[in-house]
């Protein structure tokens, strides 16, 4: 089976990570904004914010600080970051301010954990721009096993094949947190997460337009030591799961309620035939 998380050996992904640093930006004429949303990430973002701006020396970093208790917002500005706050907790409001003030042609979107290879961008953004396509999402590949905890890649397999049922099977890493959008895709998403699922809507988004979009695989490694996760797997994996509903009854409503009233009838049917019985 394939998964986003999938296990190789060490020579390829040495192989993969060679790849992405030979990879050079050749549209120098081109906006980037690398937009990172941030909540007490103090103990990396100011590696990430250097990391991004030797791989895509034009860019822009952003960072938006999302109420942090700790240095961040301090750390990513000393780095060389734009650094603005972003006062709705959680990270769909973070991505959605984002969205709404930076002006780009391309958006690099990425988590502030330092757990994504900033080299990649460069590769991931003339995949874009060559295919012209509107998203291309980073799925995870590591040979670490404390980077992917086996909860998160048990839920993302199952949330992802949910969607996948219910969309398309184009993506086998839906909850990925490093992508690349055109400007066409950043200005028109109808954002309404609050939170970790803003992935989810991402990339139901893409399905449901057929926007051109496509997944690569890029090198993904465990926080540093002194980082922790926000991402809380029961809770948001529930949270999630109540948007791939949301967006199923709003996107696909045939489905939806036909789903529904067939269970509804299964249920009916189960309370009526012991009754049916008796009265025979």
């Amino acid at each position: 089976m394939r998964n986003a998380a999938l296990q190789i050996d060490a020579t390829r992904l040495s192989s993969l990570v060679e790849d992405m640093r030979r990879s050079a930006p050749r549209h120098q004429d081109v906006r980037i904004a690398v937009l990172a949303p941030c909540y007490n990430e103090e103990a990396t973002i100011g590696q990430v914010v250097a990391d991004f701006r030797a791989a895509l020396p034009a860019a822009t970093v952003y960072v938006y600080d999302n109420n942090s208790a700790d240095r961040t917002a301090a750390v990513a500005r000393e780095a060389g970051a734009v650094v603005r706050r972003a006062g709705l907790q959680g990270k769909g409001n973070v991505v959605r301010t984002m969205f709404s003030d930076v002006e780009a042609d391309v958006y690099v979107l990425v988590d502030g954990d330092g757990t994504y290879e900033a080299s990649a961008a460069p590769w991931l953004i003339d995949t874009l721009l060559e295919d012209g396509l509107d998203m291309v999402s980073a799925a995870r590949v590591t040979e670490d096993q404390a980077a992917y905890r086996a909860g998160h890649r048990l839920g993302n397999r199952m949330l992802t094949g949910l969607v996948r049922m219910a969309f398309g099977r184009r993506f086998d890493d839906m909850l990925s947190g490093y992508r690349v959008f055109s400007r066409r895709f950043v200005k028109s998403f109808p954002a309404a997460s609050s939170g970790f699922e803003i992935e989810t809507e991402l990339t139901v988004h893409a399905l449901q337009m057929r926007l051109p979009a496509r997944e690569v695989q890029t090198a993904y490694r465990s926080r540093p030591e002194g980082s922790f996760s926000k991402l809380n797997t029961f809770r948001d994996g529930v949270r999630i799961l109540r948007m791939i509903g949301l967006l199923l009854r709003d996107e696909r409503p045939l489905q939806f309620f036909g789903v529904a009233a067939a269970l509804a009838f299964a249920l009916a049917a189960a309370l009526f035939v012991p009754v049916l019985g008796e009265y025979l």
